[in-house]
């Protein structure tokens, strides 16, 4: 029997089979979880053909976290695939070309990175608590917003905005059984990297200072941190980060 065996499980940000949303819904379902993927707009024929790459083809749901038409009808159109949800996975992120450059970001720019970015989280979390009477678990993936990041800028901000939001959540959800954690993960080679300039300063300089070495194209290891989040293997863990890095946010410059 698999760790997420009989557990619903909702997968957003799937867009390519090597992004770690891809990994965390593929391992999902080999761990006995059934399934239910999102998308939207464009992407929504990416997902829908990169979905048949997993172990057993979900549904694939349309949803913008920037959309409350999407947000509100989300649970109705969710229970016609799912009586319940245990786990929801929150791979949601993006930010303007204007938000990685810090001096010169405007408002429009950062008010966009954070929408989508941070506030997306409560939003889904909200979205899905209709589905979530029995408790469970809701996983974000971050970026260790600790420090000032080279070229991150404006998404770096958003990624502690979405770290404290997710404490937040800890607090006002853990009364109704459900955990709030976030997976820190190193560079991975994904969708997400290619859209922030410079990302390769990342790659270049992570597998040196990882004192267990990282493979910036390896995403299993952060997905399988976030199975066992949505498991009931830490029942009594929340307003958590848990770092997969390598080590490197234990390192001094």
């Amino acid at each position: 029997m698999g760790i997420l065996e009989g557990k619903k499980i909702l997968v957003t940000g799937v867009l390519m089979d090597s992004s770690i949303a891809f990994h965390v819904a593929k391992i999902a379902q080999e761990e006995g979880a059934e399934v239910v993927l999102t998308s939207f707009g464009r992407t929504m024929r990416i997902t829908q053909t990169i979905a048949k790459r997993l172990p057993s083809t979900p549904e694939v749901l349309e949803l913008d976290v920037s959309d409350q038409g999407h947000l509100d009808s989300l649970a109705e159109r969710l229970g016609q695939h799912v009586d319940r949800l245990d786990g929801v996975l929150h791979s949601i992120g993006f930010a303007p070309p204007g938000a990685f450059d810090f001096m010169s970001g405007t408002w429009e720019d950062v008010a966009t990175a954070v929408h989508i970015s941070a506030y997306s989280l409560k939003s889904l979390a909200v979205a899905a608590l209709p589905l979530m009477s029995e408790g469970g678990s809701l996983v974000g993936l971050t970026f260790d917003a600790q420090f000032a990041w080279p070229v991150y800028d404006w998404m770096g901000v958003a990624k502690a905005a979405f770290e404290s939001t997710n404490r937040y959540l800890a607090r006002d959800l853990g009364p109704k059984g459900i955990r709030c954690n976030l997976v820190s993960a190193g560079p991975i080679r994904t969708t997400a990297a290619k859209s922030i300039p410079g990302f390769e300063q990342f790659e270049q300089v992570w597998s040196d200072r990882a004192p267990l070495g990282w493979d910036i194209r390896d995403a299993v290891p952060a997905a399988q941190a976030c199975a066992v989040l949505l498991s009931d293997w830490f029942p009594a863990t929340t307003g958590e980060i848990v770092h997969v890095d390598g080590g490197v946010h234990v390192m001094g410059q």
